[in-house]
């Protein structure tokens, strides 16, 4: 492959929109353009698109219609839900469980939430970044009222026990809340099996628009806006509707769940063949999070005695995109929280790198990678004289 190659493996951040997306778009921009809110044709002709929309993706997570919210972002989700639960519930308890390896937005409302006077308890998680769920049961009190555990780590790509997890908050009369941003659209996600109360997912994830995303709301679940308005989304999330943002996820999630099966063969074999190659071939490099229980398309590596920062910029050079973590807080220079949760030092959380891959990834990319991977990693640790 050519050095003037431009490979994008960092699908975990953000995907392209597929062009079937975008047709499904199209009209809502410029022709049937209405606001939901008006009653005449226009209005009432997005207002169909839009229960159109709610129907289909609440259809492919086995929810209500009447439970789906459409929000902005992912991360206004997971606002909703830590400061919505919070507000709302504050008479019943102040408590609130969490895992340290949460996305930013879910640490930092916590933190939020702490300033307010709530208590945050965080579980610790093993090596591979997974969540005992027995340590939840210990540490759910009368005064909790919310745990919320991400589904799959956006960095490292561990998958919880969530069901598990799940079964216990109901036992215990508590709130549970996933955040399912990576692993929507990579595999089945049903809210009934998963007995999940509350559950994020976002469109520019599963190659719809980025400024689409929803919240899972399950009937009887008491939450308070944050914003307050005109009272669209059921009084939950005020604001004039994205109405194309929402018909590009509802049909990305409707290709996502017609392709998902034969797609996730295809990516783990990928995957598998990315995480084998580098391992055998680059040595001092390990795998981070745990090696079965992980996203289909993730692959995150740590090599000693190279900075994951100094890899990414040679890659790119070579034509080729990856990241070093989140790409939420990329710009941060301290160590990953994820990595650090699950035991790394700060050298060896500043020595990973995160590989993810996607729709449109190829093999030769994939060996491509591999080629140019080792040359890159032994000429940096040369230069810092840890070769």
């Amino acid at each position: 492959m050519s050095k003037k190659a431009r490979i994008y493996l960092d699908y975990a951040a953000t995907t392209p929109v597929d062009p079937r997306v975008v047709k499904e778009m199209q009209p809502y921009l410029s022709e049937k353009f209405g606001n939901t809110m008006s009653w005449h044709s226009f209005g009432q002709e997005a207002e169909e698109a839009l229960q159109k929309s709610r129907q289909m993706i609440s259809d492919s997570i086995g929810a209500d219609p009447s439970e789906v919210i459409f929000t902005g972002s992912a991360t206004e989700s997971n606002n909703l839900v830590l400061k919505g639960v919070a507000l709302a519930n504050k008479n019943k308890g102040r408590h609130i469980i969490i895992s340290p390896i949460e996305h930013p937005c879910v640490m930092k409302s916590a933190k939020f939430l702490e300033r307010q006077g709530f208590e945050i308890t965080r579980l610790p998680v093993n090596g591979y970044g997974l969540i005992n769920p027995k340590e939840v049961a210990k540490t759910i009190r009368k005064d909790t009222i919310l745990v919320s555990i991400i589904h799959a780590s956006n960095e490292i790509g561990t998958l919880q026990s969530i069901a598990k997890i799940g079964e216990i908050c109901r036992s215990k009369g508590v709130y549970f809340h996933t955040d399912a941003v990576q692993s929507f659209g990579k595999m089945p996600i049903n809210v009934n099996k998963m007995k999940v109360d509350l559950l994020s997912a976002s469109s520019h994830k599963i190659y719809g628009p980025k400024g689409a995303a929803l919240l899972y709301v399950r009937k009887g679940t008491v939450i308070e806006p944050l914003l307050h308005g005109g009272g669209q989304e059921f009084g939950l999330r005020s604001s004039t509707v994205n109405v194309a943002g929402i018909v590009g996820f509802a049909k990305a999630c409707q290709l996502e769940q017609k392709e998902m099966k034969r797609e996730s063969v295809r990516i783990i074999k990928l995957r598998d063949r990315l995480i084998r190659g580098a391992l055998k071939n680059i040595p001092g490099s390990y795998l981070n999070g745990h090696p079965t229980k992980r996203l289909i398309n993730n692959a995150n590596f740590r090599f000693d005695g190279v900075e994951g920062e100094a890899i990414m910029v040679q890659l790119d050079l070579a034509g080729i995109a990856v990241s070093t973590g989140s790409a939420c807080s990329s710009s941060n220079l301290e160590p990953s929280h994820v990595l650090l949760a699950i035991g790394l030092k700060h050298q060896q959380a500043h020595s990973s790198l995160r590989v993810s891959l996607g729709r449109w990834t190829k093999r030769e990319e994939i060996d491509y990678l591999l080629k140019v991977l080792p040359d890159i990693i032994n000429n940096l640790r040369r230069i810092s004289g840890n070769l």
